[in-house]
């Protein structure tokens, strides 16, 4: 296989388990949500070990993998640069997903967004890698964003609009004073 196709596998398999269980989240069992996310990241992190064997062999890359908009003279491209910095950041990006990925299963499973919750660290996955493996600043920039939108959504997930603020509400009321 070609390894432009190994890079561009990486990030994109975590982004197809996101999908499935994101658009997907109201019609597919649980089982599906998490399947397909756990299975996105695996892959992302096997590949991953494939290409840090290829670096370690001497093996870098630095160039174009899509070029989506010219206009004049610039040129708007997704790129990869993969060097041994990246390939390592590479693994830790993608064991830690998986782990925790892995780590859900039990702790989210009789929550009610579960699906669109599996969507979101997959999510988060995706844009880690983009911006881990980008070798322009504009794909920095838009993974740098999207690592921040999804942490937005992962934190305010359990936000219900009348809940209590704090649940130790008598430690800092004026009457235990």
């Amino acid at each position: 296989m070609e390894m432009q196709k190994l890079y561009l596998l990486v990030p994109l398999a975590p982004l197809v388990g996101a999908m499935i269980a994101g658009l997907f989240c109201r019609v597919i069992p649980r089982w599906v949500a998490h399947t397909s996310t756990i299975a996105g990241v695996a892959i992302a992190f096997i590949t991953s070990l494939f290409i840090f064997q290829d670096v370690q062999a001497g093996n870098t890359f630095n160039g174009t993998v899509y070029t989506w908009m010219t206009s004049g003279d610039y040129r708007f491209e997704v790129g990869f640069l993969i060097d041994t910095l990246t390939t390592t950041m590479m693994l830790v990006v993608t064991f830690v997903s998986l782990m925790v990925h892995i780590y859900t299963v039990g702790y989210m499973h009789e929550d009610p967004g579960y699906n669109r919750f599996f969507s979101y660290i997959s999510l988060f996955t995706f844009s880690m890698l983009m911006l881990v493996m980008s070798n322009n600043f504009m794909q920095l920039f838009f993974g740098w964003e999207a690592v921040g939108l999804v942490s937005y959504l992962l934190i305010g997930f359990w936000y219900k609009p009348n809940s209590h603020l704090c649940q130790y509400e008598s430690v800092f009321s004026e009457s235990s004073w």
